[in-house]
């Protein structure tokens, strides 16, 4: 009940909690405080609480093991045999390159999407911009052999 009190009044519920402490100037405090970026601290205080509850009862409750085997590195279940370090085609990294520069293209379209009526057509021309230079390095990267699998 009193989460709901300070989510939608926070100055009532200090007000409340210290009454004989809570003078003007402190009122005015927390309330501008509050009042412009109240959605912000809300939620950086729950996402701020629940992982370091989540890590604090995972820590409690997890059973420990102090053998020999706690060190070693986990492959599925199964010991590891022979190095553990191998080596790879560059190729499989050039591959993770492209895509995460793709990736990183559908997080710039999609705030654009989402406000397309709003921003008009000197951002439609802008996109088109950049998905044309996008589409300018696909072709580059599929030409240099970037997206060959084998």
């Amino acid at each position: 009940m009193l989460v709901m009190i300070f989510i939608r009044k926070p100055h009532s519920c200090l007000k409340q909690l210290f009454p004989r402490e809570f003078d003007l100037f402190h009122r005015s405090f927390f309330m501008s405080l509050f009042s412009e970026y109240e959605p912000f601290w809300i939620f950086l205080s729950i996402s701020s609480f629940i992982p370091i509850m989540a890590f604090s009862i995972s820590g409690a409750l997890a059973p420990m093991s102090k053998g020999p085997e706690k060190p070693t590195s986990y492959e599925s279940g199964i010991e590891p045999m022979g190095d553990t370090w191998i080596q790879f085609r560059i190729r499989y990294y050039m591959f993770a390159l492209v895509f995460v520069v793709f990736d990183v293209e559908t997080v710039f379209l999609y705030p654009w999407a989402m406000s397309f009526d709003i921003v008009g057509i000197s951002a439609l021309i802008e996109v088109f911009i950049f998905v044309l230079i996008l589409i300018i390095g696909l072709v580059y990267a599929w030409r240099k052999g970037a997206l060959e699998w084998f």
